[in-house]
């Protein structure tokens, strides 16, 4: 039996969509402290871009797609952590001090806990040490309105890091402080802008503890366990059966994928057009674009809502064999039809006609058939 004190740590990098996740880990993994951390990625979306974006610090990186940690992909979390066990014990993997698992914007962090927790083949081998929940300060009350996974996020935080304060209006930092502490009155809120935020932020912890938080976290963790009790009984194994954790039915993910270099004007317009007249549907938006002034470097484009980082060149593909522009979105109750055509309307794609891309430019909303 492993002891707790040999037991490898399982931070849980969790946040709202946009909340600068990714960000903050690449500044965590770029610390020397932080050497043989596997880091296990999930992505919603039928498109992965999180992990071409994300700087390994060794040999281990896990992506888990198509769905989110608390639903269908919660299974392959439990084998990814065993594999990983087992490539230690025979030398595939040379060493492992942490894991850093990154969920999707839309997890429920209750399921991922408990799935390390709760069963015996994890538990022996691994240990949570910490909740880290990143809350945007542009748009963090409106999503703790509107969203339960963002509320239950950060209520079961460990620490709370607070993205984006120099460019939320200021009048809303105390009330967002206020809202943040009464969900979780213990956790410590930290500044993302603070230098030393990405060690500090993933400090050791100590073995996860529900007692810490409001009521709600200990009964959410029990009703998991009751899940996967009921689970076992009914089906032999923890499968893929969580159906039980329902996301909004308005919010989808899809992607735009495009083969030809694409004119930097093209993109700067329909970027423009989508988040001028549509933001507060754009949840977010990931996007490797190959444009056609410098093919070899792809461009880097980060957006949530109306608020998109300033574009970045990385210096090379992170796979050279393949330099499509892949453009991942999540929306509600903004189709993805309407985006793609919008998307073709700029770059050329002859999937609507000249007339109606000029209609397009002019009214968004003018195109029949594209109305919603």
């Amino acid at each position: 039996m492993v002891q707790p004190s040999e037991r490898i740590p399982v931070s849980i990098l969790t946040g709202f969509l946009g909340a600068g996740k990714s960000t903050l880990l690449n500044r965590l993994l770029r610390d020397p402290d932080m050497k043989d951390t596997a880091v296990i990625i999930n992505e919603f979306g039928e498109v992965g871009i999180d992990h071409l974006l994300v700087e390994s610090s060794g040999d281990a990186m896990v992506e888990l797609s198509n769905g989110c940690l608390c639903c269908t992909v919660r299974g392959e979390l439990t084998d990814t952590l065993v594999s990983l066990r087992e490539g230690l014990a025979t030398g595939r993997v040379k060493a492992l001090r942490r894991i850093v698992i990154e969920t999707t914007g839309l997890a429920d962090p209750a399921p991922v806990i408990q799935s390390i927790i709760g069963a015996t083949e994890i538990s022996r081998d691994y240990a949570v040490d910490g909740v880290i929940t990143l809350v945007d300060a542009v748009n963090g009350l409106s999503t703790l309105d509107h969203h339960e996974e963002a509320r239950r996020q950060a209520a079961m935080a460990d620490r709370l890091v607070l993205t984006k304060k120099t460019l939320a209006d200021a009048a809303t930092i105390a009330p967002l402080t206020a809202r943040l502490l009464a969900l979780n009155p213990m956790a410590e809120i930290v500044d993302a802008d603070s230098e030393d935020v990405a060690r500090y932020a993933t400090l050791s912890f100590g073995l996860y503890d529900p007692a810490t938080k409001i009521a709600d976290v200990s009964r959410w963790l029990h009703d998991e366990h009751e899940h996967d009790h009921h689970h076992d009984h009914a089906h032999g194994d923890h499968g893929d059966d969580h159906h039980h954790h329902h996301h909004d039915e308005a919010i989808k993910s899809f992607s735009v994928i495009h083969d030809r270099p694409i004119e930097p004007a093209a993109i700067g317009m329909f970027v423009d057009l989508l988040r001028s007249a549509h933001a507060e549907k754009l949840l977010r938006m990931k996007a490797v674009v190959q444009l056609s002034d410098d093919p070899d470097r792809p461009l880097v484009l980060h957006g949530v809502q109306s608020v998109f980082h300033q574009p970045e060149r990385l210096a090379r593909w992170p796979d050279p064999s393949d330099r499509r522009t892949r453009m991942v979105l999540i929306t509600k109750d903004l189709p993805a039809d309407f985006v793609r055509n919008l998307f073709d309307a700029f770059t050329g794609t002859p999937r609507i006609d000249q007339a109606d891309r000029q209609a397009l430019e002019d009214n968004p909303l003018a195109i029949p058939g594209m109305r919603f």
